[in-house]
């Protein structure tokens, strides 16, 4: 297997990113509202991976923990 492939050498596991769909759905909102969140600079952090909107669940996750503690 290529070193490429192998799992982080830290041995922690990693969860996969989500998708801005995943992202919408688990916080209950339209996927534009996600997509103007990363263009407003709002809302979770989110990573661009090529062409395509991210977001680490623990990222999404303090988010919604700043949004409940308002």
């Amino acid at each position: 297997m290529s070193r490429s492939k192998q799992a982080p050498a830290s041995g922690s596991q990693r969860r996969p990113l989500a998708t801005a769909q995943e992202v919408a759905e688990y916080l209950g909102v339209p996927v534009a509202t996600v997509y103007n969140w990363k263009y407003r600079g709002d809302g979770p952090k989110f990573i661009k991976v090529g062409r395509h909107l991210r977001a680490r669940w623990e990222d999404v996750e303090a988010y919604l923990e700043q949004q409940t503690g308002r």
